[in-house]
C-alpha cells in the first residue's frame, strides 16, 4: 500500500467475495459496489452521529463535515491500515450540556478541542512507548467504572426530554427495542436509526415538528462555522472524556485485528492520534468531538467488506452532504420526545457497556479494592457531585472519574504496603465443579422432557 493506503487490489473479480474470504482493508471490489458499500457506512453512522449535536444544540451539518474530514485524516494517520469511520462521541454530550450553563457553546467547543489535544498526545505517547502503561493506569475496573458512570450520569436529560412528548418518547423507544430484537445483519444494527425515523414520523402526526427553519434555508452553502473560546472551567469536565476515548479507540482496532487476522498493536498510537487531531478540528470549526464507531464494525461484519476504499466513499459523501443547509435544518427539526426516546437507549448503553467492560475482563468483585472502586465512582457519577475551586467547577463526570483513579490506586499501594488483600483482582476459575455438574444433570433433565 502507498504513504496514504490508497493503492487498493481488487479482490478477486471484484464482483463477489469468495467463501470463507473477507475483502482485507488493502483491497477493494469493483467500484459500483464499493461506493455502495461506502453509502452504507454513512447510513450507518446516521442516527447516533446526528443525536449528539442535535441533543446539545450544536449545528447538525458542521458537524458531518468534521465527521467525514476526520474519517479521511484518520484513514491517512493510520496509513490505511485501520479501516474505520469517526462519528460523533456520546461521550462529549455530558460536557457539552455542563459547560453550555456556564460558558456557552463557544466555551464547550473550547472542551471537545483541550479533549482532541490530550487525546493525540495520548496517542502521540502510545506510539512511541506502547499501550502497557495505559492498562496499568487504567485497569478494567477503572475503565469500566468511567464508562459506566457517563452513561448513567446523562438519565436525567433523557428523562427531561422524555416528559416533553411521552407518547412520541415511547414509540421511539419500543421501535428501537423490537428492531434489534426482531432483524438480524444491518437492519437490527441500525435500530437507533430505524427507531428515530419511525418516531420522528409519529412526531410529525402529532404536530410535534417545526419546520420554518428548513423552509427558509437554502439547498446548497456552507455549514455554520464557530470559533472556540478557552476557559479553565473546562478542564475538570473534558479531561476525563480522553479515557473514554482510549478505552472506545483502543477496542475499535483490537476488534478490527480480530476481525481481519491482523496484528495491529503498532499502529494503535497512530490511531489515538487521529482521532485527537479530528476532535480538535471539529472543535475549531464548531463541531462534536469523534471517536470511532461500533455501528460501522458491524457493517464490516455483516458485509465482510474491511476496504479503507469503501471508508474513503463514506467520508466524502459525508463532506458531500454537509454543504446542503436544508438538509442540515431538517436533521434539526428532530423533536424532544424522539430524542427522550433514543437517548434513553443510548445512555443506558453507555452505562452498560462499562459493566461489559468488568465482564468481558472477569474483574472480580470479591476483591475489596475493585468494589470500593465502582460503588465510589458510580455515586459521584450518577449523583453528579459538584466541587468548586474559583473558577474551575468539576461535576460529577469528572469527580467520580478521578475517584475511580484514586480510590484504586491508593487502596492497591495500602494493601500492598499491609499485605492485607488476598482476592485476586480477576478471577480466576470458572464455577466450582459440583457447580457445573448440577447444571449439566439440569440441562440433560430439561432435553428430555417432551413438549
Amino acid at each position: 500500500m502507498s504513504m496514504l493506503g490508497t493503492k487498493w487490489k481488487l479482490h478477486g473479480n471484484g464482483k463477489t467475495i469468495r467463501p470463507g474470504h473477507v475483502v482485507a482493508p488493502e483491497e477493494r471490489l469493483a467500484w459500483p459496489l464499493t461506493i455502495g458499500v461506502g453509502m452504507q457506512h454513512v447510513v450507518a453512522m446516521f442516527g447516533a452521529t446526528f443525536l449528539v449535536p442535535i441533543i446539545t444544540g450544536m449545528p447538525p451539518a458542521t458537524t458531518l463535515l468534521f465527521s467525514g474530514i476526520g474519517t479521511l485524516l484518520f484513514l491517512v494517520i493510520t496509513k490505511g491500515r485501520v479501516p474505520s469511520y469517526l462519528g460523533s462521541s456520546f461521550a462529549f454530550i455530558a460536557p457539552i450540556l455542563a459547560s453550555q450553563q456556564q460558558f456557552g457553546i463557544p466555551g464547550a467547543l473550547g472542551g471537545v478541542v483541550l479533549a482532541g489535544a490530550v487525546l493525540a498526545l495520548v496517542g502521540a505517547v502510545v506510539q512511541k512507548f506502547g499501550a502497557e502503561w495505559i492498562n496499568r493506569t487504567m485497569p478494567p475496573i477503572v475503565t469500566g467504572a468511567i464508562v459506566a458512570l457517563i452513561g448513567l450520569n446523562l438519565a436525567p436529560a433523557a428523562k427531561a426530554n422524555f416528559d416533553k412528548a411521552p407518547v412520541t418518547a415511547l414509540v421511539t423507544l419500543v421501535t428501537i427495542i423490537l428492531v434489534s430484537v426482531l432483524f438480524r445483519g444491518i437492519l437490527g444494527r441500525l435500530s437507533i436509526l430505524v427507531g428515530v425515523v419511525v418516531g420522528y414520523f409519529t412526531a410529525m402526526t402529532r404536530g410535534e415538528v417545526d419546520y420554518s427553519k428548513m423552509d427558509s434555508a437554502s439547498w446548497i452553502g456552507l455549514p455554520h462555522f464557530q470559533a472556540p473560546e478557552f476557559h479553565l472551567g473546562v478542564v475538570g469536565l473534558f479531561v476525563p472524556v480522553v479515557l473514554v476515548l482510549v478505552a472506545e479507540n483502543v477496542g475499535h482496532v483490537k476488534s478490527v485485528a480480530a476481525m481481519t487476522g491482523r496484528n495491529l498493536d503498532d499502529v494503535s498510537g497512530r490511531a489515538l492520534m487521529a482521532d485527537g487531531v479530528a476532535t480538535v478540528l471539529a472543535g475549531f470549526g464548531g463541531g462534536s468531538g469523534t471517536t470511532t464507531y461500533a455501528e460501522n464494525i458491524g457493517v464490516m461484519a455483516a458485509t465482510k467488506v474491511y476496504s479503507t476504499a469503501a471508508y474513503w466513499v463514506a467520508g466524502a459523501f459525508a463532506i458531500l452532504l454537509s454543504f446542503s443547509p436544508k438538509f442540515g435544518e431538517l436533521i434539526a427539526t428532530v423533536p424532544a420526545g424522539v430524542l427522550g426516546g433514543a437517548a434513553t437507549m443510548l445512555y443506558g448503553m453507555i452505562g452498560v457497556l462499562g459493566v461489559k467492560i468488568w465482564v468481558q475482563n472477569k474483574v472480580n468483585f470479591s476483591n475489596p479494592i475493585n468494589l470500593t472502586t465502582a460503588a465510589v465512582a458510580l455515586i459521584i457519577g450518577i449523583a453528579d457531585y459538584t466541587w468548586t475551586i474559583g473558577e474551575l467547577k468539576f461535576t460529577g463526570i469528572a469527580l467520580g472519574s478521578a475517584a475511580a483513579l484514586v480510590v484504586y490506586h491508593g487502596m492497591k499501594g495500602l494493601a500492598r504496603w499491609r499485605g492485607t488483600v488476598a482476592e485476586p483482582e480477576m478471577e480466576t476459575a470458572g464455577l466450582p465443579p459440583a457447580a457445573k455438574a448440577a447444571m449439566n444433570a439440569a440441562a440433560k433433565r430439561a432435553g428430555k422432557k417432551k413438549p
